[in-house]
């Protein structure tokens, strides 16, 4: 009898440990995180000075987007990860003309690189976790190429990239939340 409550109480252990859905950071830190990186990145839009209404970008791929959201739940944040850590190589590029607050962009990074992390240790050792999606990195490499350097990393530059990141991280946070219990979307 207590060789089966053991085996059961493993087997349990290991069922609860390879889920994606009973990540208790995921459950209970994410959105503070997420709602945290959107707030940063509003309040270097307010540091702004220049306007680049009507100017052109690059579109987020929302076919990805649609891909991720119909896969798996470890797809689902395999997309939000690499979404982060894209988004994260894209800030550490020269923004010294942007009229941020290096601290804001500083807390802005440390936030998102702390969202990839922890949501990477959620996926666990799956094959998922460690494939890279080729067409979202050309994504944000092409930011990096037809904005930013284009422009010279100039303000209004840094101005879009600030806007389309905000489109990425809203995807991202869309990803994540259909993950989470109901009574916290």
């Amino acid at each position: 009898m207590l060789s089966r409550i053991f085996i059961a109480c493993v087997f349990l252990g290991l069922f609860c440990a390879c889920s994606a859905l009973s990540c208790r950071w995921m459950e209970h830190r994410f959105r503070p995180y997420s709602e945290n990186s959107l707030d940063l990145l509003d309040m270097m839009a307010k540091n702004m000075t220049n306007s680049t209404d009507g100017e052109n970008t690059v579109p987020f791929p929302d076919h990805l987007y649609s891909q991720a959201s119909k896969a798996s739940a470890e797809g689902k944040l395999s997309f939000a990860v690499h979404i982060l850590k894209e988004v994260s190589a894209l800030f550490e590029e020269d923004h010294s003309s942007a009229s941020w607050q290096e601290v804001t962009v500083e807390n802005f990074l440390n936030v998102v690189n702390r969202q990839a992390d922890e949501l990477h240790s959620c996926i666990g050792s799956r094959g998922e976790s460690k494939k890279q999606n080729t067409k979202l990195h050309l994504y944000f490499k092409r930011m990096s190429n037809e904005i930013l350097k284009k422009k010279d990393h100039s303000a209004d530059a840094w101005e879009l990239i600030r806007r389309e990141v905000k489109v990425c991280l809203i995807k991202a946070d869309l990803l994540v939340s259909s993950l989470l219990p109901s009574n916290q979307n």
